[in-house]
């Protein structure tokens, strides 16, 4: 059960499609640990989740600030600015925002094989003290690096990548005193500014050589270059995020699917029903009907 009032201003989220996850599941690297489903829901007042048979995977909440409450096997506990929990699959679990002082929380679902590396976490309410070297900031950089490469769409690399970030994650709610040493430097190369163009312009009518002059090389050397570093021809990797664009209309818009068809450069509302259910395995109505709040 779940209850949401109206949105919340500022909300993210992504849910990967079951062909993806099953890739993931497969992947001598993500299976490891990959996420499923990820997002953000600032000042969320009312936000209520309830679920008598819990979950296939471990659902991760962080609150940046204000409070709200957590319940796993009858315990209840409060959740406030810098504190976090860990359920585990399959238990039934509660938590929800409080009305008075709504938090701000960093969320995610996630699973594979080497979980058990994190188990001291789990169940567990954990609570990230403030101090001179806290590094909350650079911790919420790493989970933007997560949702906006799985906003890039889903390639291997990507893919890898996320998985990678998500055990640093991990560990530096783990080994806390080690992360706070460390600093991180982030490079941006042709392919990342290249996927930032197109980003930019998912509601513009952009050709392959229009990314190509962007980025400053011909579109024949561009789209070699592409390929080889994400597995996809470039216009297929941007209608990919034409896609993944849409999930979010789907999710946090009333906007039409033939309005939605019509935004993002589709033919009609057929051909995006056609494109979308080929990518997330489920059709635009489908999707709303599952995860619209």
């Amino acid at each position: 059960m779940e209850k949401i009032a109206d949105g919340f201003k500022g909300e993210k989220a992504i849910v990967t499609p079951y062909n993806i996850r099953h890739y993931q599941a497969g992947n001598k690297i993500t299976r490891q640990m990959y996420i499923t489903h990820i997002g953000y829901y600032p000042k969320a007042k009312f936000h209520f989740r309830e679920r008598s048979q819990g979950t296939n995977e471990f659902v991760f909440i962080y609150c940046e600030a204000g409070a709200g409450w957590i319940e796993l096997n009858g315990e209840r506990h409060e959740l406030c600015k810098n504190q976090a929990f860990i359920f585990p699959p399959d238990q039934a679990h509660a938590y929800g925002s409080s009305n008075s002082n709504p938090w701000y929380i960093y969320w995610f679902h996630f699973k594979g094989e080497n979980v058990d590396m994190f188990q001291s976490l789990i169940g567990r309410l954990i609570t990230l003290p403030e101090s001179d070297k806290s590094r909350f900031g650079d911790r919420f950089v790493l989970f933007e690096e997560m949702y906006q490469n799985l906003e890039k769409g889903y390639s291997p690399e990507n893919l890898e990548y996320v998985s990678f970030c998500l055990m640093y994650f991990l560990a530096s709610i783990k080994y806390l005193d080690q992360y706070r040493e460390i600093n991180v430097v982030k490079e941006v190369d042709v392919v990342q500014r290249a996927i930032l163009f197109m980003k930019e312009n998912l509601e513009e009518k952009i050709l392959l050589k229009d990314i190509a002059d962007h980025v400053g090389y011909s579109a024949s050397r561009f789209g070699a270059i592409f390929t080889e570093k994400t597995s996809y021809p470039p216009m297929d990797y941007y209608n990919q995020l034409k896609i993944q664009r849409s999930c979010s209309y789907l999710q946090f818009s009333d906007l039409k699917i033939k309005e939605i068809a019509f935004r993002l450069g589709f033919f009609d509302a057929f051909h995006f029903s056609k494109a979308f259910k080929l990518e997330m395995e489920i059709t635009p109505k489908e999707y709303r009907k599952r995860y619209k709040n």
